[in-house]
């Protein structure tokens, strides 16, 4: 599959995994639409895109309001006449006990992680049937293991899985390619704007982040994903392992998992 000309939305795409997908698939000739919050730091990207001879447009864009979703899909089509692929990326963390946690931490969770990327592909679900397109959620171990300390993100990311799960058996003979993609721990801000108990930001970090996974690492498995048409990647062995010995061993995956919680840096367990 040629991307040479395609339209391609990437949402989140101010940092980390998201702004690595624009140049990835900018690189291919793709048009890139960038969409996040912050305009200011889209338009230093949407710069660096340019210079390279890329075509792309920024929409200032929080996804967990369903107008401004719309408005990225109008905008979207207004600049580039098409809707090729769709990657929904936005979303935000949080580390806190449930006992500890007040709900609208939770509710702040399920509006972007979930409901964004259910409001983006709604509104671009035309368009990208028409173009027998792809749509792509870029989720997480925590959507397959539930993990202690993060169960509004968990919670997300189970729900992002079902959705698109659901979404893909519904379009086996419309021609439209949807993907969900598992990363292991990458190198980004979302852990640095992770909410806590009360809903701040923890503002630190508890990994080395720069032990971790490049950004450009994973947008490069994204990229395949959409040219080869994947329907699911668990990207690492460990994230494999995990997937297989949680069916098969629960209760190990369960000890192993709350172990690796509890021995983080100013984990709530302590």
């Amino acid at each position: 599959m040629s991307l040479k000309g395609k339209t391609v939305i990437v949402t989140g795409a101010s940092s980390g995994i998201g702004e690595a997908c624009a140049f990835a698939f900018g690189e291919l000739q793709a048009n890139i639409v960038l969409a996040a919050r912050n305009i200011e730091k889209l338009k230093a990207i949407e710069a660096c895109l340019s210079q390279k001879g890329i075509q792309v447009l920024s929409v200032q864009c929080d996804v967990s309001i369903e107008a401004d979703c719309i408005q990225l899909i109008e905008q979207s089509i207004s600049k580039f006449g098409r809707v090729d692929v769709l990657i929904n990326n936005a979303g935000i963390s949080m580390r806190a006990l449930f006992k500890d946690m007040d709900l609208k931490v939770m509710e702040a969770l399920m509006q972007t992680n979930f409901w964004g990327a259910v409001y983006c592909t709604k509104h671009a679900l035309p368009h990208l049937i028409q173009s027998k397109g792809s749509v792509v959620a870029v989720n997480s171990w925590a959507g397959f293991t539930g993990l202690p300390a993060r169960t509004a993100y968990s919670a997300s990311k189970f729900a992002l899985l079902g959705f698109m799960e659901s979404l893909r058996v519904e379009n086996l003979k419309t021609g439209l390619h949807v993907g969900s993609i598992f990363p292991g721990y990458t190198e980004s801000n979302i852990r640095r704007a992770a909410l806590d108990k009360d809903g701040n930001a923890q503002a630190e970090s508890p990994l080395n982040e720069a032990s971790l996974m490049k950004a450009e690492e994973v947008a490069n498995y994204i990229v395949q994903m959409v040219v080869k048409r994947k329907k699911y990647q668990v990207i690492t062995l460990t994230g494999k392992l995990m997937y297989w010995i949680n069916k098969i061993f629960p209760n190990y995956i369960d000890q192993q998992v709350y172990k690796v919680i509890a021995a983080e840096k100013n984990s709530p367990f302590q």
